[in-house]
């Protein structure tokens, strides 16, 4: 029975996702959901590209965590509306919770950009839409230049791959090519950012000129994990 109850719930969630989509193109909020693994630089990314948005675009931020809201409280402590979502053990976020958490931000007047913060892990959030234009995946130098063979699915489906830390080339072990070959034997559309949100946040103009002016992509169908 595990086969048909997992296809049900993914029926149920794309549902919702369905209906978040609608919802945020009539509110006129370009919605960004951030994935990436514990540690690759998540919040500092989002938090680096509010700064960098033009005038009249609204930062909102959605934060996705199993416990605690320290990565909320940052956000918060710039100015930035943001609502936690606490998971309580599950490994993603799912399209009714995100709704709910939009629900709960302040009512948006004009453009804005909602970030939603997914839970640190390369492998539950793949199968999870949201309703978002962009899907963006981090990997971090520290890392290691394995991750895009390791996890194939999470980078097949990403819109946008940052790589993140880059200040720390040459620091650590890191071969850059070898990164960008296995993005591009699962993804060959995805543009890659170089950034660092340290210092000079280098990478990031780029970045914000390639998220605000972006169409939401029509995509195929997500790969189903564990096949």
């Amino acid at each position: 029975m595990l086969i048909p109850v997992r296809k049900a719930v993914l029926a149920h969630n794309d549902a919702e996702a369905a209906e978040n989509a609608r919802l945020f193109e009539s509110r006129r909020v370009r919605v960004v959901n951030v994935m990436a693994s514990p540690g690759a630089g998540k919040t500092s990314l989002i938090l680096a590209v509010a700064r960098a948005l033009p005038e009249g675009l609204r930062p909102l931020v959605i934060e996705g965590d199993v416990a605690s809201s320290i990565d909320t409280e940052k956000v918060a402590a710039a100015g930035i509306p943001v609502h936690q979502i606490n998971t309580d053990g599950d490994c993603h976020l799912d399209a009714g919770s995100v709704r709910r958490a939009f629900e709960a931000l302040p009512a948006v007047s004009g453009p804005g950009l909602l970030f939603i913060e997914n839970i640190g892990n390369l492998i539950c959030p793949a199968e999870f839409d949201l309703g978002e234009d962009l899907r963006l995946v981090i990997a971090s130098v520290p890392e290691g230049d394995d991750k895009p063979r390791k996890y194939p699915a999470i980078f097949a489906l990403a819109d946008v791959v940052i790589l993140n830390k880059t200040d720390l080339l040459g620091h650590v072990e890191f071969d850059r090519a070898a990164f960008e070959a296995g993005i591009r034997a699962v993804n060959d559309r995805a543009p890659i950012f170089d950034v660092t949100c340290r210092g000079t946040t280098s990478g990031i103009g780029a970045l914000v000129s390639w998220l605000v002016t972006e169409p939401r992509p029509e995509r195929p169908d997500s790969p189903a994990m564990g096949t």
